[in-house]
């Protein structure tokens, strides 16, 4: 029977001449190249935390957020917006064209009048009138509390209580009927007109002739 040395002489086609060798040091010559064969693991990077240059910084976890949990930081919230207040109502617009004639009237109310007036009447209480973009010929007002400004006018009557007129401009004849108005031009009142009480006229210009009824009235 062969034995052990000469079945590995035979596996491994060793010569004749060798396999007094393999008697000598045996089947252990035999085995060498196979304890060679090691199977070694090579380690792989190990992760540090810090991101490679170029890298995006990836979100950690918030252990106290609970598993699965990205923390995130909460961003500052946005300034109020801050309160928007109501605007005025737009004054309800009046035209008189060319040469023609406007009424307006009502009760705490705002009137803006445009055009060549040949006649522009307000009647009501508490009453605004912007006609300072309005060429007028005769201003009358009726009613108390009423408020006008004008351009100017050739004529100003008012009938009624605490009024205020004021004209940029010259008026040419003013008359008043009433307690406590207040009529201002910023140039000349040719003629006036007083009949009631505390009323006060003043005049940027020259005052001309005057009649006044009644007291604590007051023109200059």
């Amino acid at each position: 029977m062969p034995t052990l040395t000469e079945i590995a002489a035979d596996a491994y086609g060793v010569p004749m001449r060798l396999r007094h060798v393999l008697a000598v040091f045996g089947v252990a010559a035999i085995t060498v190249p196979l304890a060679g064969c090691v199977s070694i693991t090579i380690p792989g990077p190990v992760a540090t935390g810090v991101p490679s240059v170029g890298e995006s910084p990836r979100a950690t976890t918030d252990s106290s957020a609970g598993p699965g949990s990205t923390a995130s930081t909460a961003s500052p919230p946005s300034p109020a917006s801050p309160t928007s207040t109501d605007s005025p109502v737009d004054a309800e617009t009046r035209d008189c064209s060319d040469g023609g004639s406007q009424t307006v009237s009502g009760t705490v109310q705002t009137f803006r009048v445009i055009g060549t007036c040949t006649e522009l009447v307000v009647s009501g209480s508490r009453l605004t009138v912007d006609a300072s973009a309005a060429m007028i010929g005769t201003l009358r007002v009726s009613g108390d509390g009423i408020r006008a400004d004008i351009a100017g006018a050739d004529e100003v009557v008012v009938q009624g209580d605490d009024g205020t007129v004021k004209s940029a401009a010259s008026i040419g004849r003013l008359e008043i009927s009433g307690d406590r108005t207040v009529t201002e031009a910023a140039s000349g009142i040719p003629a006036v007109v007083v009949r009631g009480d505390d009323n006060v006229v003043r005049s940027g210009g020259r005052v001309g002739s005057a009649v006044v009824e009644g007291s604590g009235n007051t023109i200059r």
